[in-house]
């Protein structure tokens, strides 16, 4: 079975990553790891990105710890991690810098041209990713990894 003790979850705080975070925790809960939960602030235009950064770092530092605090609890072992810029290469980075088993994020579901401009951070990680990723479709209905019912 594969080992996972240090599981990275990316948070954006949208509801999709709300429950990217819950599978991320009970993937945690069952292998008994150690969950790193990251938030990208994406780089502001203009000079001011250093004094920009730090508002918006300790803003979002603030609410990630807020949300780890009330979904997360004493339940499982979890960092905090915040950092600026592109958001799929900041994944790819911590993943690599944790030496990450797996990678758990949420999906947007863009498609066209929405997702011709915007891009997809959630394909970039896939392809690049120095571990198995876990991306988790708007709307899916996941069970639980350690309490789904197997198929006789």
């Amino acid at each position: 079975m594969a080992r996972f003790d240090r599981i990275l979850c990316a948070v954006d705080f949208d509801a999709n990553s709300a429950l990217a975070l819950r599978v991320a925790m009970e993937l945690a809960e069952d292998r008994g790891a150690t969950l790193h939960l990251l938030h990208v602030v994406a780089m502001p235009p203009g000079p001011e990105v250093a004094l920009s950064f730090d508002k918006m770092e300790r803003a979002a530092r603030t609410k990630l710890k807020r949300l780890a605090r009330q979904k997360l609890g004493d339940n499982v072992a979890y960092e905090i991690h915040v950092t600026m810029g592109d958001p799929g290469l900041e994944i790819l980075q911590m993943a690599k810098r944790l030496r990450a088993n797996i990678i758990v994020m949420a999906t947007h579901g863009r498609r066209g041209l929405r997702k011709l401009i915007l891009g997809s951070v959630a394909e970039r990680v896939v392809r690049e990713a120095p571990c198995p990723v876990l991306s988790i479709k708007p709307g899916s209905q996941t069970a639980s990894p350690a309490k789904a019912k197997r198929p006789r």
